[in-house]
């Protein structure tokens, strides 16, 4: 029987332990009818989502050149736009994430710290310089995460608030007609990486697009459409996760004034409380579709083989067999057993530079503004009607007493 939750209710988004408990009650493995991707089996369980993950010979993003997640009537440029590593299998992942790997590694990221930081503390100066109550999603949670990654890119700064619009049209992806309606927003989008390409073959640069020229100039190891579907990548996804993670977690902070209070005490708090908040919102609801490779017993469903599968990361982090009480934050949990950044090959490439931007954003925000609060009723507050991704609407704040 295919059951029929709701991804996209703000009863969810609200509530999402208590329809992930309801869920979880219809089977480990369940079928549903998910928005865009179709009739698919999803996991609700950590166990199973941690199986499903690391075997990646049984559980494949491609199965004779089609992506899972990817449907016929979707157009071209969003085909060519997602064929990224996110989409490929090995041996291909494993080449494209060779050459950004070592930008991403811990020493690197580390050392980003103290300029992230700064840009932290630039942009919550600027919160209210349109008056108050502002918007802490669009005047900080959004820009934090695309200034680092446009730095780290090479990207020019001039060109962020074209990103910032871009990025936009994509969270607000809700069905087909929305899909549609990406046409325009994708193509200025691969034009735009393909100028930034160009100039850097021709000029010179610096940053990871610089790197990416480098690589292709002395063997090749990456063709032209891969640069483009890379940088669109590593553009979408150092952003719009993270601004979530940081949207999310000034929520809680504003509607929880004690545990505000008692993170800005002592902010070696910090690392800890953000893997709670990385659990407990869990921004990336669930992993990308993956095709069945062969007839499975899954938790004792028997899945088949051609079938697909999506892991249901938000389940796995609210099991209450990998986190006792998963419906509570708890900002000192420890030992934390999330799925938030998922698990096997596909590790998030960039789960180190969240966890730093994440803490440095709370840091610098309640270090400038230390009674910050909502300016509307907790009722008020929406969430963004997209499957797959728990992403606030807006978040109007004050700066409180």
């Amino acid at each position: 029987m295919t059951v029929r939750p709701d991804f996209t209710s703000q009863e969810y988004f609200r509530n999402p332990a208590s329809g992930i408990e309801r869920l979880r009650a219809a089977g480990p493995v369940v079928e549903v009818r998910f928005p865009i991707v179709g009739k698919v089996w999803i996991t609700t369980t950590h166990d199973l989502a941690s199986r499903v993950l690391k075997d990646s010979e049984t559980f494949t993003i491609r199965k004779g050149g089609t992506v899972a997640g990817l449907r016929w009537w979707m157009p071209g440029v969003i085909r060519a736009m997602a064929n990224s590593m996110l989409s490929t299998d090995e041996p291909d992942y494993t080449r494209l994430r060779g050459i950004v790997d070592e930008a991403f590694r811990r020493r690197a990221i580390l050392s980003m710290e103290p300029r992230i930081l700064a840009i932290a503390d630039g942009l919550a100066g600027e919160l209210f310089a349109d008056g108050s109550p502002a918007d802490a999603v669009d005047r900080y949670a959004r820009r934090l995460p695309l200034a680092v990654i446009c730095e780290l890119l090479g990207l020019p700064a001039a060109d962020r608030p074209r990103f910032m619009a871009w990025t936009n049209r994509f969270t607000r992806l809700t069905g087909v007609i929305g899909f549609l309606g990406l046409i325009p927003a994708m193509l200025a989008m691969k034009r735009y990486l393909q100028r930034q390409l160009a100039a850097v073959r021709a000029e010179g640069g610096e940053g990871l697009i610089a790197e990416l020229v480098r690589v292709e100039k002395e063997g090749g190891r990456i063709s032209g459409d891969e640069m483009v579907a890379m940088v669109f990548l590593l553009l979408g996804a150092g952003t719009e996760t993270t601004t979530h993670l940081i949207s999310g977690s000034v929520y809680e902070l504003t509607r929880n004034p004690k545990l505000r209070d008692w993170i800005a005490e002592d902010w070696s708090r910090a690392n800890l409380a953000v893997e709670e908040f990385l659990r407990f919102i869990s921004p990336v609801q669930f992993s990308k579709p993956r095709f069945v490779g062969k007839d499975v017993d899954l938790g004792g469903v028997q899945v088949e083989n051609g079938d697909r599968i999506m892991v249901m990361l938000a389940a796995a982090n609210m099991d209450p067999r990998a986190n006792e009480h998963p419906e509570r934050l708890d900002l000192e949990r420890a030992p934390n057993h999330h799925l938030a950044f998922g698990t096997g090959i596909h590790f998030c490439l960039g789960h180190q530079l969240a966890r730093i931007e994440g803490k440095c954003a709370l840091q610098a925000l309640f270090g400038r503004w230390p009674r910050l609060e909502l300016a509307v009723p907790d009722a008020q507050i929406r969430w963004r009607e997209r499957p797959g991704l728990r992403a606030l609407a807006s978040l109007p704040v004050t700066a409180g007493r």
